[in-house]
């Protein structure tokens, strides 16, 4: 017996030493991980009880002083009030309309309904900085193209459209990823639910009208409150739009006041900023468990062993639901798009009255004669391409070790991943701005494609690591078992069996990584300088600052559009042929 007993325990010796080297592996990376996530917001808030005039720069003073201005300045509440109030307004309108669409493309029998689904992806992709500045040639209260058609008519004198207003910003926020996003997300939900629920109130003697809303929509509570959820996390992470729009008139929300505070104040004001990073970093605290709480409630399931797909038939109405889609599309894509090339044609956008309105030197300004437009491509395309190859890899690791492996920690790690979603990427900014700044050694970082790369890569997380959850647990453990017994360690197995079996995942991710990266703003503002300025960063500074040069800021916006929706289009296209082929 003691024989036996010594044997088990030697046998036991390999287990225990994988074990512990994946336990010491997970501490690695909840470590990294969190340091790399969380510290710059641990330095935001040392940096609370910092009062020196310049808190990154000698010896540093502590006390509340930050903390009273956070509560006693006005600036910092009406901030968060604006912000709170565009996400209110944005949900309250965009919500109803995304439903509605969402439910005529997953339950309705309507014409082209893949292409129209597919368009609302080409919205999503279009860059916000782009979507803005065609709404601003639009609506320009002076010389807004829509505003100049409407002055032509007898009984106008003015032009009625002010897109520099609260009502203009929400516009344009419905008008950028509004409605795209939440289409793209609920519309799956929809399609999967079971045709039988719906049967059994029509057969009850339910109009379709009564049947979508006593049936249909309680029954897609969980996905549609989800969504919300999410769109929770964003109160904060708006920046392009609001600067472009509420600047102006005097309007700030939380990320366009930091900004403003850092970068344009003659002495740049971390003491204030630093209050209201610390004011926000607490209501962000609140949201995070409530968000949470939300996502694990009880799941209302559509999908069952009896699943029994269906589509509704709309009869002569489904050509007026088509239409109606196809304009609210003409109005996310094509509008905007063709309103960017009349208005980077234009000698000044909206005067057609004019000798010679149409010109080509806003174009040759910017290709043949401005330096900077190279200097700004060059990041642009770095910072896209790594983000999209590097990204997705990261999070398909990240969420293999959540999945298949029991590694302790894998708790602790998901909720850096989800938590890590809630902090703006204005403050996530900041953060790593005072660190570079702040700490010696770092500060050669500050202003380099290194320290973009650091934001870029990481950005989305928790998107695409939930995402490649989704397609890992859809893969039986016994390919991983085979590959093993065959001799393959974890790297052989991972790169010649996972790899492969989610690589359309992957390439999905890599074209959302590569949109997220090329149009990203907010998060990399305050870390990018002259030589790492990037074109959405160029197009902000065109449009912006006073100068209102928009058609030179239009040029910017096609090149970038064309960068990010060509390029993830066909990407995309090349994804679909990879993976487990069909034969």
């Amino acid at each position: 017996p003691t024989i036996m007993m010594s044997t088990t325990a030697v046998g036991r010796i390999p287990t225990m030493l994988r074990s512990n080297r994946g336990n010491f592996v997970m501490a690695v990376i909840i470590i990294v991980l969190g340091v790399y996530l969380f510290a710059p917001i641990v330095w935001i808030f040392v940096q609370t009880f910092n009062i020196s005039a310049h808190p990154l720069i000698g010896e540093a003073q502590w006390g509340l002083a930050n903390w009273g201005k956070a509560f006693s300045e006005p600036a910092v509440w009406a901030a968060i009030r604006n912000s709170m109030t565009i996400w209110g307004l944005t949900l309250i309108f965009s919500f109803p309309i995304s439903v509605a669409i969402a439910w005529a493309l997953g339950r309705t029998k309507i014409p082209m309904s893949n292409a129209l689904e597919v368009m609302f992806w080409v919205s999503y992709m279009m860059p916000t900085i782009s979507t803005t500045l065609a709404w601003i040639t639009l609506l320009h209260p002076h010389r807004g193209i829509l505003n100049t058609v409407v002055e032509f008519l007898p009984f106008v004198d003015k032009g009625p459209f002010n897109i520099f207003s609260v009502s203009g910003i929400v516009w344009a926020g419905l008008m950028g990823n509004g409605i795209a996003l939440k289409v793209m997300l609920l519309t799956p939900a929809f399609r999967n639910m079971d045709a039988a629920l719906e049967e059994a109130g029509r057969v009850g003697g339910g109009s379709n009208l009564r049947v979508m809303m006593r049936i249909t929509l309680p029954a897609m509570a969980s996905p549609m409150v989800l969504v919300i959820a999410l769109q929770m996390l964003r109160i904060f992470q708006s920046f392009e739009t609001e600067w472009l729009l509420g600047v102006p008139f005097g309007f700030f929300v939380y990320s366009t006041l930091i900004f403003h505070l850092i970068r344009l104040e003659a002495v740049p004001q971390y003491g204030v900023a630093t209050a209201l990073a610390s004011v926000t970093m607490v209501i962000v605290a609140l949201i995070i468990p409530l968000q949470r709480w939300i996502v694990h409630r009880r799941i209302y399931a559509t999908v069952t062993a009896g699943f029994r797909p269906g589509l509704l038939d709309l009869g002569r109405w489904r050509w007026v639901v088509f239409g109606s889609i196809a304009f609210v599309l003409f109005a996310l894509t094509v509008l905007p798009f063709c309103t960017l090339i009349l208005g980077s044609f234009m000698f000044r956008s909206g005067y057609f009255g004019i000798r010679d309105p149409f010109t080509l030197a806003h174009w040759n300004s910017i290709l043949f004669e401005n330096d900077l437009f190279i200097t700004a491509l060059q990041p642009r395309l770095i910072l896209a391409s790594v983000s999209a190859v590097m990204s997705p890899l990261l999070f398909a690791t990240l969420a293999y070790i959540l999945v298949r492996t029991t590694w302790k920690g894998r708790t602790a790690l998901d909720i850096i991943i989800w938590t890590s979603s809630a902090i703006p990427g204005i403050l996530a900014g900041l953060g790593l701005l005072m660190i570079f700044l702040g700490t010696p050694g770092l500060n050669v970082l500050y202003g380099t494609i290194w320290a973009l790369l650091m934001v870029v890569i990481i950005q989305g997380n928790t998107t695409g690591v939930n995402i490649s959850k989704g397609a890992i647990v859809q893969i039986g453990k016994d390919m991983e078992d085979a590959a093993r017994v065959s001799g393959a360690g974890w790297f052989r197995t991972w790169w010649r069996i996972w790899l492969p079996l989610i690589m359309p995942t992957l390439v999905m991710l890599g074209v959302l990584n590569f949109v997220t990266a090329a149009g990203a703003t907010s998060s990399i503002i305050l870390l990018a300088d002259r030589g790492t300025m990037t074109l959405s960063i160029m197009a902000l500074e065109l449009a912006g600052g006073g100068m209102g040069d928009y058609e030179k800021a239009s040029i910017i916006s096609i090149i970038l559009m064309f960068l990010t929706v060509g390029i993830a289009i066909v990407a995309r296209r090349y994804g679909l042929g990879l993976g487990v082929r069909q034969h």
